[in-house]
């Protein structure tokens, strides 16, 4: 009852909406026509009185009846949530899944069906087409962005989830300015039943009268068709009622479920970005529509509901049902808003600003503490961007959502970000230093988000990157913050960001990180690393030209000019232009950045030492690509257009000493410039510290230098140069640039490392050269090579102990982390002593149920393991793989079931990544990819992924990176002629979907085996004399 009267009173009902909802119900207005007639009639004759006494009887029966019925349909109008519950809980009878105007829950058809709605409901725009047809001009419904003639101000969502049917409906009320005049309301909507319509102006104005309406399934955009324009300057209120289902997919509002105590327990979860709020509630689905939100759930009371703004009231009812009314949110765009219905538990803290921080997950894992780490460094992380950007965090609280499936490993909704559980849960007693870092980063990213995104949100999907990139380039400034001895901004981001995107920067199917964006299957592209990590990369370059102190104002100064609003990348440089200029510097920042922004790839710079004169230098550009063939083959490549304004950093060392970096402005294809102290012992090296997004490559003579400099005392080059020399020599051999040798020789001085980043660097740099090798006959003489530069290293640090204390983990985080990399090195290339040990560790566990093996090392000796011992082992790995409940066990243990030798075993896993009870959707992946990698596994992987590939790209077609993640995982090391046939002819046979990432696939195998055909036996040449010496 409470919550009938509440509605009463809220509800917004004009007379002319009654009346037109009446017609809704009842088909017309006949029964007050009847009563018009009785009244009518006069007798003349006591016979005829006694008749007409009857017909004013019945006359007024039917009148009252007729009273009645119009009261009613009143009361329903005012409670249609209530109404709209009942309707789509009848919906689970129908199995019919809602897409477009086709099969709908069996409720929503019924309630369709009792009356014809004010307008018609249209499976294709028909008449209307025509009439735009006449005018010779495409009607607004066929347009790729929504027509600009309305605007929404405000959006009053109510929603009832039912849970024990997975459906559930809605009614949204729209408040939307006219901006110029038009007949047509035009707004994003998919697989959605649209049920009732209605459009008014104001409550003494009524009612504008809907035409008809219709979905339009090729924009995913529902079109309403009204009587008469609406007038510019005017605001109108759209009401929509409709219902739809709680998708057992990845996207949209969809549901997902875990097991507690032996009982499947399932929620209702929301993801939006980019377009799929639209297949939540019909809605203006475009990031510049920004608006207000107020959001109701009606729920089981067993259920909790949460939004991305407080709740401000719940209203329960006798049935067990409860609603939640949410406070109203700032204005904000579509694809932030998110809400969730789920059994969750939590725990919560408060920073020192008031901000209530709260972490959801399932009750077993609150209770064993696995959220306490990630509630704890969100606290410190909010406090940490507000005192950095100067903008207070905006709402009053932040609700971190840990989910069992995710299509990806977070979301930075606007107040309620979601996590899937292995990004978020952390089991301190089973969790190693790199599963920390994992979790740590994701979060740090998330919360960025926060301001650069939610707050300050890109104006279209071509400048992604502006969110992305800010937050990618965080993940190591927030980190350093909570762990400042860990160096990631300086160090990690080398590895992790710089060298990964340059892989893939460097192919000639790569793109510009701002690029044209035109349809809603184009917004999915830019959803990639280019976005993420050169959008990274090239902020930190920025960052370090700009100086950081005057970097940071100019980011203080464009969140507050820009904040609750939209921005696009010149609104960026213009406001870092201003901030150099406050300190008297006068930096083009937009001409500069946007030749890194606006083309593809990125330079190699060429550094030739002049033979005539000791210190004068050649320096010159030119566009990096893996495949020099390209440009000769493709115009576009080859037309010397390429051109970037580029700060090259660069110092003069010697054996002892290296001097402080100068920078030079390289604006030309090639430049004369005189170095200071430059003679013919010392050496050059450029892009000190790796800050700028470029290669840099020298004659052999300074690459001599500099490897004998290496081998003699390597400290006097820094550890992120060490990293970049080993980075750059390596992929400058891998495009031709540079002979085979020259990397493997850098790497002999690893010997003496004893930092992590170089061998972490060198690590990465030999997994695809491994890649490429590890089918070939000669792959023993690369291996034993490999061996020999990690022996000594593997010797001076051996194994550690299960006893790292988690209080040590920031002091011990780089000696663990180059332990770890070099036991997995070791372990690899086939070190008897690294397999004798893991073998051991493995026999340990099983024989005594207890795992002894070494947190930060455990990934490394499961996979041993399995590669190495029998099916048993796997059988156990599997028993305890189901069995865990620890997320982060749950992971290293599924990826150890990859490395199997018995291809029986890994065919066995492949089928059964498929199913969903078993492999978490978003963890299938990484089991295809794994088998992918392993030699033993790769043909079998290549030829599941041909086989499934309408179901794969069913199920994760639409999700960001995911498709791409495959596609790419499973093809990236196939490198024989055969296999890029296989390739070519699979994209021939299943056109649609996924282009660009096919279009990488196949160059980067045709790449492979170019490198095969070119370079192979130059490299094996080489191994075979250094291994004899």
């Amino acid at each position: 009852m409470a919550l009938d009267q509440k509605r009463e009173k809220s509800a917004s009902v004009t007379p002319m909406m009654i009346e037109e909802d009446a017609a809704l119900r009842n088909g017309s207005r006949g029964l007050s026509g009847q009563w018009a007639d009785a009244v009518g009639v006069r007798p003349r004759t006591t016979e005829r009185h006694i008749t007409v006494h009857k017909r004013l009887v019945l006359g007024f029966a039917i009148s009252i009846l007729a009273l009645l019925v119009v009261t009613m349909i009143a009361v329903l109008l005012s409670v249609r949530f209530e109404e709209c519950s009942t309707a789509a809980a009848a919906a689970a009878d129908s199995p019919g899944r809602a897409s477009g105007n086709g099969s709908l829950p069996g409720a929503a058809r019924l309630n369709h069906d009792a009356g014809e709605p004010p307008g018609r409901q249209e499976e294709a725009p028909g008449e209307e087409e025509e009439e735009w047809q006449r005018r010779r001009q495409p009607p607004p419904w066929t347009q790729l962005r929504l027509p600009r003639h309305l605007r929404p101000l405000h959006y009053n969502l109510m929603l009832s989830a039912f849970m024990e049917n997975f459906t559930f409906c809605g009614e949204v009320n729209v408040q939307i300015e006219c901006l110029n005049a038009s007949r047509y309301i035009v707004l994003h909507a998919h697989r959605v039943h649209i049920q009732a319509v209605q459009v008014a102006e104001d409550k003494l104005s009524g009612a504008v009268r809907v035409s008809s309406f219709f979905l339009y399934p090729q924009n995913q955009v529902f079109v309403v068709v009204l009587n008469r324009s609406l007038e510019a300057q005017r605001s109108y209120n759209l009401k929509i009622i409709y219902s739809a289902l709680i998708e057992n997919e990845l996207l949209g509002f969809f549901r997902s479920s875990y097991v507690l105590h032996g009982e499947r327990r399932f929620l209702g979860v929301t993801q939006f970005s980019p377009t799929h709020a639209r297949k939540a509630f019909p809605c203006f689905d475009e990031p510049i529509y920004k608006a207000t939100f107020k959001i109701s759930i009606k729920h089981q009371a067993t259920y909790l509901s949460l939004s991305n703004m407080p709740v401000e009231t719940s209203v329960f009812e006798e049935d067990g049902w409860v609603t939640d009314h949410f406070s109203q949110t700032p204005l904000m765009s579509t694809y932030y808003l998110a809400w969730a219905v789920c059994n969750f538990t939590y725990r919560e803290t408060t920073t020192k600003n008031g901000v209530v921080v709260r972490l959801y997950a399932r009750p077993d894992a609150i209770r064993r503490g696995s959220g306490d780490y990630a509630l704890n460094i969100t606290r410190r992380l909010i406090e940490f961007y507000e005192d950095y950007f100067k903008v207070p965090y905006s709402l009053p609280k932040l609700d971190l959502l840990a989910v069992p499936k995710h299509p990806y490993a977070a979301m930075e909704n606007w107040g309620l970000s979601v996590f899937v559980e292995q990004r978020i849960l952390l089991d301190p007693s089973i969790s190693s230093i790199s599963y920390l870092l994992d979790v740590t980063m994701v979060i740090v990213h998330e919360l960025c988000h926060q301001w650069f995104g939610d707050l300050v949100t890109p104006v279209w999907w071509e400048d992604v990157w502006l969110k992305e990139g800010f937050a990618h380039y965080f993940e190591f400034v927030g980190t350093d913050y909570l762990y400042p001895g860990w160096n990631m901004e300086k160090q990690r981001f080398l590895t992790d960001v710089l060298h990964e995107v340059m892989l893939l920067d460097g192919l000639a199917s790569s793109h510009p990180v701002s690029q044209e964006v035109q349809r809603a299957t184009d917004i999915d592209r830019v959803f990639d690393w280019i976005a993420y990590k050169k959008g990274a990369a090239l902020i930190r370059m920025l960052a370090s030209f700009m100086g950081h102190s005057v970097f940071q104002m100019g980011l203080q100064d464009y969140l507050t000019i820009h904040k609750y609003g939209n921005a696009a990348r010149n609104d960026l440089w213009n406001t870092l232009s201003e901030a150099l200029k406050k300190v008297g510097k006068f930096v083009n920042i937009q001409e500069v950045m946007d030749q890194w922004t606006l083309q593809m790839g990125y330079p190699i710079i060429t550094v030739m030492r002049n033979e005539t004169a000791d210190n004068i230098v050649l320096i010159s550009q030119e566009h990096f690509i893996y495949d020099i063939d390209a440009k000769t083959t493709d115009p576009d490549l080859g037309n010397n257009s390429y051109l970037w304004q580029i700060p090259l950093t660069i110092a003069v060392g010697n054996t002892s000493h290296i001097s402080s970096e100068a920078i030079i402005w390289v604006s030309n294809k090639s430049e004369h410039h005189r170095i200071a102290a430059l003679d013919e012992t010392s050496w050059l090296l450029g892009n000190i510290n790796q800050t700028g997004y470029f290669r840099v490559n020298y004659d052999v003579r300074n690459w001599r230098l500099l490897i004998d400099q290496l081998m003699r005392n390597h400290e006097v080059i820094s550890v992120s140069n060490r990293a970049g020399l080993i980075d750059d020599a390596f992929n400058l051999a891998r495009a031709g640039y540079l002979p085979q040798n020259i990397p493997l020789e850098i790497i002999r001085y690893l010997s003496e490392e004893k930092d992590f980043l170089p061998w972490h660097a060198a690590s990465r740099a030999l997994y695809p050269l491994d890649k490429l090798l590890d089918r070939t006959e000669n792959y023993n003489i690369f291996n034993e090579y490999i061996l020999k530069q990690v022996a000594t290293m593997y010797l001076k640090l051996g194994w550690p102990t299960n006893n790292l204390n988690r209080s040590l983990v920031q002091a011990a985080y780089q000696h663990e982390e180059l332990r770890r990399e070099v036991i997995m090195l070791a372990c690899s290339f086939g070190n008897k002593h690294c397999h004798q040990q893991a073998a051991t560790l493995i026999s340990d566990w099983i024989s005594s149920n207890r795992n002894r093996i070494p947190l930060n090392v455990r990934d490394v000796v499961y996979c041993t393991g399995v590669s190495l011992m029998d099916e048993d082992v796997w059988e156990f790995i599997w028993m305890k793989f189901h069995s865990t409940t620890a997320v982060s066990e749950k992971k290293i243990l599924l990826e150890a079931l990859t490395c199997s030798d018995d291809r029986n075993l890994l065919n066995r896993l492949l089928n059964l990544s498929l199913n969903s009870e078993i492999v978490l959707d978003q963890d299938a992946i990484d089991v295809i990819i794994h088998v992918a990698r392993n030699p033993h596994g790769r043909d079998l992987a290549w030829k599941f992924f041909r086989e499934k590939w309408k179901i794969l790209n069913a199920r994760y077609g639409e999700a960001l990176f995911m498709n791409s993640k495959l596609i790419s995982g499973v093809t990236e090391f196939l490198n024989t002629e055969e296999e890029l046939n296989e390739l070519k002819n699979f994209i021939k046979s299943y056109k649609e979907g996924a282009a660009s990432s096919f279009s990488r696939a196949v160059e980067t195998v045709e790449a492979n085996v170019r490198w095969q055909m070119l370079y192979k036996e130059e490299l094996f040449q080489w191994l075979r004399k250094s291994l004899t010496h």
